[in-house]
């Protein structure tokens, strides 16, 4: 007898519900990222020449190694250090870390394209160097890194598959052990495919329309 897909009753609960976990893991790591990211770049333009050659030998690390690799060595090599997290936490971590690399090139690419004369007028007044970042050059800087960090969004939420390898139940591992149940993996593939395609293409419509309207806010062209 001819094994007939569910959808209703059991195959597209299951994509519901990794669908959701999905979109977690991905707005968990990208939460992550920007925070850390920012952390990175700022470490980068200390006064102190020792804290800039680590914090960028660190992120030129990081850029350099696989996320697949990373999210292994998380998860399996933490608990020979005695730090034991669960696979959700590990996942988040790792990918997290991978993107705030990536970002924090993202927000030095925007510092640097503010005009040297707004750091000599914030100079000029004394101003502290926090106050500086706060008020005037990260606003200034943001913008012009809008684009940067959509791409990067859509970037982790298409690499989440890659929480798989250490059993995250997000939407490729749904699609696996569909696949399993009658060893047919086209109809669950094609699926995961549909469902990153009808994520990511209206995302990466509304990061362009709000940067546009942060422009047009700020006045910028």
């Amino acid at each position: 007898m001819e094994w007939r897909w569910d959808w209703t009753w059991e195959i597209l609960p299951r994509f519901i519900d990794a669908t959701g976990k999905t979109l977690m893991a991905a707005g968990g790591g990208y939460a992550i990222a920007v925070v850390l990211g920012l952390v990175l770049v700022l470490a980068q333009r200390t006064p102190y020449r020792i804290v800039t050659m680590c914090v960028r030998e660190v992120v030129e690390f990081i850029r350099s190694t696989p996320l697949l690799l990373q999210v292994f060595f998380v998860f399996y090599v933490g608990p020979q250090f005695g730090i034991n997290l669960s696979p959700w936490t590990s996942g988040l971590i790792a990918i997290g870390v991978h993107y705030a690399a990536y970002l924090s090139e993202v927000y030095r690419g925007g510092i640097e394209s503010v005009p040297k004369g707004q750091w000599e007028a914030a100079k000029a007044i004394n101003m502290p160097v926090t106050q500086t970042y706060r008020r005037i050059i990260i606003p200034q800087a943001l913008p012009p890194a809008i684009s940067g960090m959509g791409n990067y969004l859509v970037g982790i939420f298409k690499d989440t598959p890659m929480l798989s390898v250490i059993g995250v139940a997000e939407l490729m591992h749904t699609a696996n052990a569909v696949g399993a149940l009658n060893y047919r993996y086209l109809e669950p593939y094609t699926m995961v495919g549909v469902i990153f395609l009808a994520i990511s293409l209206p995302t990466a419509f509304l990061i362009t329309q709000f940067e546009k309207w942060v422009r047009r806010k700020m006045g910028m062209k």
